[in-house]
């Protein structure tokens, strides 16, 4: 059995190809009404192509690389015909991709690179970020590892209680404070306990604002801080929750949250419904930050390792 084919079970393909159906239905779409009645991929097919992947939420910059990559193969094979041109453009979508996704691919029940692995999660309130820790938590508890998380969202009203929930669902211990008291008290209770517990992932939420990037941005510099103090270069990870079906806004919000914190991984959810899913390949080129997890649905298990090829082969199956 292949690497790809033992993460990616039968099952979960499905959920994949399901959740990104609208995605893939409304691309094509756009795709068969550019290429209609054109025999060959000229300057002016290139061009229809152009406003098909911006208004499919690829987004500008990515866009004009794929076209360029397109340009490219044209000149090279001027035979190229239009009904040639869904393979190309997974091609070249797929090596866009990889370039920043494919050595991250693991396995949940991969070995750690550090002990206590530490992931700080960062994101908007509303985009699906307590759901992710909590089908994270979910996930790596079922590849056999020892998961704490850390409630540092202490501003908004039920974040706390929301996280609760979803350890005691997954059957995992939450560290937790009042309301309104200091993030980075949360952050550094959680990684003494994560320590003396010898948990194998700690996950650490926290607030989910944008009115006042400086104070965002000292937030999560003074969390960050401190939990470097209990655990060395912690935190090992810091990942951006984004809602995949708000477009455009993404990529807004990926570019507050890379200007007040390093952030240097992705999850994309509510890919499920949405003729967005272009997102996902935009906000990862643009920002060079890798993909690690997106969502295809509401059930725990819909929440997938992000794996290039196979996201591209299943928008282009």
């Amino acid at each position: 059995m292949s690497f790809l084919k033992s993460i990616f079970s039968p099952e979960e393909k499905e959920r994949l190809n399901q959740g990104l159906s609208a995605s893939k239905k409304s691309f094509f779409s756009k795709l068969g009404t550019a290429v209609a009645g054109k025999s060959k991929i000229d300057a002016d097919l290139l061009d229809e192509l152009e406003e098909v992947l911006i208004r499919s939420d690829v987004g500008v910059a990515t866009t004009l690389k794929i076209i360029d990559a397109l340009e490219a193969r044209v000149a090279k094979d001027k035979y190229l015909g239009s009904n040639e041109l869904a393979h190309i453009l997974r091609e070249e979508i797929t090596t866009l991709l990889q370039q920043h996704n494919d050595n991250l691919v693991k396995d949940f029940d991969a070995p750690l690179d550090h002990h206590p692995h530490v992931i700080m999660v960062v994101g908007v309130n509303g985009v699906g970020k307590t759901t992710t820790i909590g089908k994270l938590a979910h996930h790596y508890k079922g590849g056999g590892k020892k998961v704490l998380l850390g409630a540092a969202d202490t501003f908004r009203a039920g974040a706390i209680d929301q996280l609760q929930i979803w350890a005691d669902r997954v059957g995992v211990d939450l560290v937790k404070q009042q309301m309104g008291s200091d993030p980075a008290s949360v952050a550094f209770d959680t990684l003494q306990s994560a320590v003396a517990q010898k948990s194998d992932l700690v996950i650490i939420d926290t607030a989910g604002r944008l009115h006042n990037k400086i104070n965002l941005m000292n937030e999560l510099a003074k969390v960050k801080k401190v939990m470097d103090k209990v655990v060395p270069d912690a935190p090992h990870e810091v990942l951006l929750v984004l809602d995949g079906s708000t477009g455009q806004n993404a990529f807004e919000q990926a570019k507050q949250f890379t200007a007040a914190t390093e952030v240097n991984s992705l999850a994309i959810t509510k890919l499920d419904g949405t003729a967005k899913g272009g997102v996902v390949m935009g906000i990862s080129d643009q920002f060079q930050i890798p993909v690690r997890f997106i969502g295809v649905g509401e059930g725990v298990e819909d929440l997938q390792l992000f794996h290039a090829e196979t996201f591209v082969g299943s928008f282009f199956s």
